[in-house]
């Protein structure tokens, strides 16, 4: 970790730390800006969105949603545990950004207007109690009347249309893929192997939606609505998202 990182402690290195880096953004260039714009529109004309907002990313990654949200008029903070994403995300994205872990937080309490976690970029932790506090520490970010922002994987879609094994092209490179459920369907886990050789590991907790939404009620949110993609569609049993937008009691 470099100095001044801020993690709680645990493992010295967590499967997370080594995947999001150039090696990601190469498995996933589909997910673009112009993904990012698609989401932020939703939520512009879904919440009583203002200009000038306060709006925290969290787990930003190289940008693409903090760039969004600026366009839109929001004054944002990202905020990512990654130094090779942050990196990237500093050649294209004027906001602020600070290398932190999700599960410590260095924001003010009640200093959001608006905090996102978008894309998935949460179930990494291997207990359930971790990822609700970490939930909780975002929650927390928001003031009162303020908004708070989940987009997830939906595990039903993930767990009915898991392909075992697959070589894809991505970014004009091979990549073989790998996929299992494992601790009784708790999580998917991904194996991913480049063309240059290197391997990586993605483990993902399969919240159900209702697991979602009861950790952010205990966490002081109110869910307001239920989405299941980017265009605005009520959540369902075929959705391809789960999106929970909550205000902040």
């Amino acid at each position: 970790m470099a100095p001044g990182a801020l993690r709680p402690p645990g493992p010295m290195t967590e499967w997370f730390e080594e995947w999001f880096n150039d090696a990601y953004l190469h498995v996933y260039p589909h997910r673009d800006d112009a993904d990012a714009e698609r989401l932020v529109a939703l939520l512009v004309r879904t919440l009583p969105w203002q200009p000038g907002w306060r709006v925290l990313d969290v787990a930003c990654g190289e940008g693409r949603h903090a760039r969004a949200l600026a366009t839109a008029g929001a004054r944002v903070v990202g905020l990512d545990l990654s130094p090779g994403l942050l990196a990237r995300a500093r050649e294209e994205t004027l906001a602020p950004l600070v290398r932190a872990d999700m599960r410590l937080l260095p924001v003010r309490p009640g200093t959001m207007d608006l905090t996102v976690n978008l894309f998935t970029s949460f179930g990494y932790f291997d207990r359930d109690e971790e990822h609700a506090a970490a939930l909780a520490g975002m929650v927390a970010t928001v003031r009162p009347g303020g908004w708070f922002v989940l987009d997830f994987l939906h595990a039903a879609r993930v767990r009915a249309a898991l392909v075992a094994e697959e070589v894809t092209t991505l970014a004009g490179t091979p990549v073989r893929l790998r996929r299992r459920l494992a601790e009784g369907g708790r999580f998917v886990v991904k194996d991913i192997e480049l063309a240059d050789g290197r391997r990586f590991l993605e483990r993902v907790r399969l919240f159900e939606p209702g697991d979602l939404a009861a950790m952010l009620t205990r966490a002081g949110a109110e869910i307001r609505h239920r989405l299941g993609d980017y265009d605005g569609a009520p959540l369902a049993e075929s959705s391809p998202r789960v999106l929970l937008l909550a205000e902040r009691e």
